[in-house]
């Protein structure tokens, strides 16, 4: 097995980028810079993509924790592909939160074999938004916001869900704040008596607004009657 790791970092060390890495590090202020090579990102789905069709990606899958933050991001990337069964996937996936520890790594980690099991996939949400673990609350918010905000899976209750959430956390009302904003570009009509009616958040609220603002999705009418709800 150690041979395997060895084998991962020489070649992560191999496409290094410092200055790629001195970047990263400023974006993600939870990951020490020591841990940080510094490996972009289409460089990294090209390996990923390389691994994934030998035997030391299932292997690699199984050494948690790992060392280093383009491991996560590598081991992000391959449960895109690790297996065919839900089940499967959900079981890498919920192993792998607790280590999880930063917000690039999290958006990474939603696989699209989520949208063909949305049943399945809803019921592990739950437990996730009811983690104590930031990463796996974000998990949760990020996957509702990428597969379950279209009309064929959209809930209003998922609306209502998320503003129980309350937390000081930044990257998980960010991400309550990114769903929310989405879910004005997406279900706008149902989205936005949350808004008129003040219940979420302040922060979430107003940044939920300010981020809708910035979408090309919302209209320019629509931004209009949302800055009137900006909360002083």
């Amino acid at each position: 097995m150690q041979a395997i790791t060895d084998d991962i970092h020489s070649r992560l060390y191999a496409l290094q980028d410092l200055q790629y890495a001195d970047f990263v590090a400023k974006l993600t202020p939870s990951v020490s810079r020591k841990t940080i090579i510094g490996v972009r990102t289409p460089v990294l789905r090209k390996y990923a993509k390389e691994l994934c069709a030998t035997p030391e990606a299932a292997a690699f899958l199984n050494l948690l924790p790992h060392r280093y933050y383009e491991e996560n991001n590598l081991h992000a990337m391959l449960l895109q592909t690790v297996s065919k069964d839900i089940d499967v996937v959900l079981e890498y996936i919920n192993a792998f939160l607790p280590y999880v520890n930063n917000w690039a790594t999290c958006d990474t980690l939603p696989p699209k074999i989520f949208r063909n099991h949305p049943h399945i996939v809803r019921d592990n949400i739950d437990k996730w938004l009811k983690s104590n673990h930031t990463y796996t609350i974000r998990f949760g918010v990020v996957t509702l916001l990428q597969y379950f905000l279209d009309d064929d899976l959209f809930s209003p209750n998922d609306l209502v869900v998320l503003s129980e959430i309350h937390s000081d956390d930044y990257y998980v009302n960010m991400a309550i704040a990114w769903y929310y904003a989405t879910a004005l570009s997406k279900q706008y009509n149902s989205t936005l008596p949350l808004l008129q009616n003040m219940v979420l958040d302040k922060w979430v609220h107003n940044k939920t607004i300010q981020k809708a603002c910035e979408s090309y999705r919302i209209s320019p009418e629509q931004k209009i009657y949302l800055k009137k709800l900006v909360r002083r």
